[in-house]
């Protein structure tokens, strides 16, 4: 399989979650094993011989990635979800998106101090949401391993605002 056979089976959906957005939908690749686990390993490719503590997933596509990228390089997972979502005590980071604004939180010892952490999203449009992910592992002393997403939206130009860091897309949508 290759990555113009995982790119032929995305989806496009026009007008969601509103009018004049157009949704990549990546179910069709997550109903497909064959090109699910092709996914898996494209990411889990370039990390395979780092020593990374914990694989760090966006809610919510992003954990439909990183929860298995984490069992294939074995180590942890972190969901990094919606506010108001995780159980624990939290550390929280407030966002921009292209239709609005939102918060995203973190289990306050969902990392230790100096732990390796690659952070995993489906999708890189205008940055903001990963940004803020960023800046949740950093509050917690994290190490910023990798910023890995399947699809990237270039003429967004989100990764404009992760130049700091490596990043990696598998699919770059011009």
């Amino acid at each position: 399989m290759s990555i113009e056979t995982i790119k032929a089976a995305l989806r496009s959906v026009p007008d969601f979650p509103k009018e004049g957005i157009n949704f990549i939908d990546i179910t069709p690749v997550l109903q497909d094993f064959a090109a699910f686990s092709e996914v898996v390993e494209l990411l889990a490719e370039r990390f395979s011989d780092s020593s990374i503590d914990y694989v760090a997933g966006i809610e919510s596509r992003g954990f439909m990635f990183a929860a298995p990228l984490a069992l294939r390089l074995g180590c942890g997972f972190v969901p990094i979800r919606k506010a108001g979502k995780l159980p624990y005590k939290t550390v929280s980071e407030s966002y921009d998106l292209e239709y609005g604004s939102a918060t995203i939180e973190m289990h306050e010892d969902a990392v230790s101090a100096g732990a390796n952490v690659l952070l995993v999203d489906d999708l890189l449009a205008t940055g903001g949401t990963v940004s803020a992910a960023v800046r949740l592992l950093e509050k917690l002393h994290a190490k910023i391993a990798g910023i890995e997403f399947v699809i990237e939206l270039d003429f967004l130009k989100g990764r404009e605002k992760l130049s700091a860091y490596p990043v990696n897309s598998l699919i770059v949508l011009k």
